[in-house]
């Protein structure tokens, strides 16, 4: 993983559009399976994920079928604008939404009517930056009401939630094998199952 910050030098080169970004990031993700994100004026790159990644967003999904069968759990690299977010552009991991919501959405979906967004750390040395302090904060400034982030490296769901002013005023981890309460969605998952992709 590799992140690029666009830097403007002191001649005339403009900085990075959100136009040029999206036809960047659909090369790069047809071309050679990498994900493009842009959050802050910083463009992070990584590449496609490993089976145990594909495995927890798998067992989120069935999770979310069997509590709450009037949503969706998108997992299919679907765009999120991040407008508030200085012109942001993400591709959460899971986006938790009502049925049929995204049908008419194009590659790069506006995030009013998303419920949660669900995102798994990846082994790179920029996972901290990119999923504990970017998305948090870009998350929160959209107006996402809960972000949940499987953080491999400590074993844990970390649920953030109440967006105020651009930052979840709440914030609580939860061990493998803890009950996680969902917030909004009247649902709690019991997370024994994660127990095997600890590490």
């Amino acid at each position: 993983m590799t992140v690029a910050e666009h830097h403007t030098p002191r001649s005339t080169a403009p900085p990075m559009d959100t136009e040029l970004f999206e036809r960047l990031a659909v090369q790069a993700f047809e071309a050679d399976r990498v994900c493009m994100e842009m959050f802050n004026g910083k463009v992070w790159v990584h590449t496609v994920t490993d089976g145990a990644h594909a495995g927890i967003l798998t067992w989120l999904m069935r999770e979310f079928m069997a509590h709450r069968p009037d949503l969706d759990l998108i997992t299919s690299g679907l765009g999120l604008k991040i407008e508030t977010y200085r012109n942001g552009r993400a591709r959460p991991d899971g986006i938790l939404a009502p049925i049929g919501h995204f049908d008419q959405a194009g590659e790069w979906a506006d995030p009013d009517g998303v419920l949660a967004v669900i995102e798994v750390t990846s082994w790179d040395a920029d996972t901290h930056a990119r999923d504990r302090v970017e998305k948090p904060a870009a998350y929160a400034a959209t107006g996402i009401p809960a972000y949940l982030l499987v953080d491999r490296d400590a074993n844990a769901v970390v649920v953030h939630s109440r967006p105020v002013r651009g930052q979840y005023m709440d914030r609580s981890t939860h061990p493998y094998g803890e009950a996680v309460r969902i917030p909004g969605q009247g649902m709690v998952l019991d997370t024994e199952a994660l127990k095997r992709f600890a590490r």
